[in-house]
């Protein structure tokens, strides 16, 4: 772990093994941090802290590029690592490290607008704001791209002016321990501390944490509100939510058929085995398409090549570790007894590269309507729900029927259907006639049990900032 500019073992000599999830094979260990060692990551942070607020937001978005720089010229250590702790195919996995650099460029190229403003609250006196960082600052980050969301949610808290202590995930935490090494080459020690261990531990005690007044957290609802508990038993903290999502697809008649199939599957995010919040795991079909779309979509699911992550041909890999593979085969299980049909895969696939391993064959479950589970319960894996529908005001229904709203796709040719449904969909972000893709500097945010706060925009980067009125009585 990086603690105060050092790689470090934790005080207790404990370690936690990280698994191969397409082999089930041991291959790596972190260390197993305690409070205590959270303890010592946050008093560095708290220490590194005030010289780096006080240099300028130029200095800072320079030590920001160098930190790119450095990311970049490693990509080849990061990507097979990345892989094979992850199960994500390596040929997806390249553009993470993009996605970082340019999230960081924009963080850095944002600072100059950390502003307050002036008021003419009274004539004859000056009254100004000012913005000024928390201090020190948790983020948690979640499995499914480890690498990537601890490198990209590092900038905006350090071009506030912030110091991080950034926990890994539980199930994939080796590249947190490679950020680490890339961090201690380039940042102040003790400027960003990246710590390991169990959630329920280590990811505990950063929220508990007094002097850790800010947070930010990626990952399921259950945790989210478990944080929301945890924090607020210790202090009054501000936090970032980015959570669940059980997100619509709404293909409309106007629609081609093709068109909508290849962004079902594109949507649902194969390469990670569906593991994104973001995907569109709801298929909603109009009667009129239902039956050509669905005929493709199983067709396109069916030729997905399944193969270890880190070859270049795969297509999809494992689910990310055991206990999300048994949810996965469970939710299949539920979906069938309430009714769904698997059209294709919803089972181990054959052969002996996979006889080991948490591997699904991507899933495609038809015949499903909106009381059955599948429809309303966030899988995180390969399976992509089919449902039909007659009217504008069922698709809406059922789109809005459920405690998530992240992300939501219309397909259609008609501007007022799609502008109208953009407004009446209960969700963060709404893609027409697109999906998938996240754009820089327009926020992502989820609405109900999907999250708290706008991430990947200037009010990112302005909520790790508290404001300070400031009266000048002349």
């Amino acid at each position: 772990m990086l603690i105060g500019g050092d790689m470090v073992a934790a005080e207790s000599g404990e370690w936690m093994e990280s698994v191969n999830p397409a082999t089930e094979v041991v291959h790596g260990r972190v260390p197993a941090a305690s409070p205590a060692d959270v303890d010592r990551a946050v008093q560095a942070a708290a220490a590194a802290q005030p010289a780096w607020a006080a240099t300028s937001v130029f200095e800072r978005a320079a030590r920001l590029r160098e930190l790119t720089a450095a990311m970049q010229a490693r990509a080849d250590e990061v990507l097979p690592l990345e892989s094979a702790d992850t199960g994500n195919t390596i040929a997806s996995l390249g553009n993470d490290i993009v996605l970082a650099a340019g999230y960081i460029e924009m963080m850095a190229g944002l600072g100059i607008e950390l502003k307050g403003e002036t008021v003419p609250a009274t004539p004859g006196n000056i009254h100004f704001t000012l913005r000024q960082p928390y201090g020190v600052v948790g983020r948690i980050v979640p499995f499914n791209h480890p690498f990537l969301f601890a490198a990209a949610h590092l900038a905006a808290p350090l071009m506030a002016g912030n110091a991080v202590v950034l926990k890994s995930p539980d199930q994939s935490p080796l590249s947190g321990s490679l950020m680490g090494d890339i961090c201690r080459d380039v940042l102040p020690p003790g400027l960003v501390n990246i710590v390991s261990g169990q959630g329920i531990v280590t990811g505990d005690a950063i929220v508990r944490h007094p002097v850790v007044r800010r947070i930010g957290f990626t990952g399921s609802v259950p945790t989210g509100m478990a944080i929301q508990r945890a924090a607020a038993e210790t202090g009054i903290k501000h936090l970032t939510l980015e959570l669940g999502g059980k997100n619509p697809l709404i293909a409309f008649p106007d629609a081609d058929a093709e068109t909508v199939a290849n962004a079902a599957v594109a949507g649902m995010n194969f390469a990670w085995s569906g593991q994104s919040c973001g995907s569109t795991s709801r298929l909603m079909l109009h009667e009129s398409l239902h039956d050509e779309v669905l005929d493709r979509v199983v067709e396109h699911v069916r030729n997905i090549r399944l193969g270890d992550p880190r070859d270049t041909a795969s297509e999809m890999g494992p689910v990310n570790n055991a206990g999300q593979y048994r949810h996965v085969m469970n939710m299949i299980n539920v979906a069938r007894e309430d009714g769904g049909q698997i059209l294709c895969g919803g089972q181990r696939p054959d052969g002996d590269e996979f006889a080991n391993g948490y591997w699904v064959e991507p899933t495609v479950i038809g015949n499903v309507t909106m009381d059955m589970r599948i429809a309303r319960q966030e899988v995180f894996g390969p399976l992509l729900s089919v449902l039909k529908w007659r009217d504008r005001g069922e698709a809406l229904a059922m789109a809005n029927a459920t405690e998530f709203g992240l992300t939501a796709g219309v397909w259609t040719n008609d501007l007022r259907t799609a502008m109208g449904m953009a407004q009446d969909l209960e969700c963060g972000l709404v893609w027409i006639n697109g999906g998938g893709r996240h754009f820089l500097g327009t926020g992502f945010t989820g609405w109900k049990n999907s999250g708290l706060g706008r991430e990947e925009c200037l009010e990112e980067l302005l909520s790790y900032t508290q404001s300070k009125a400031v009266h000048v009585m002349m």
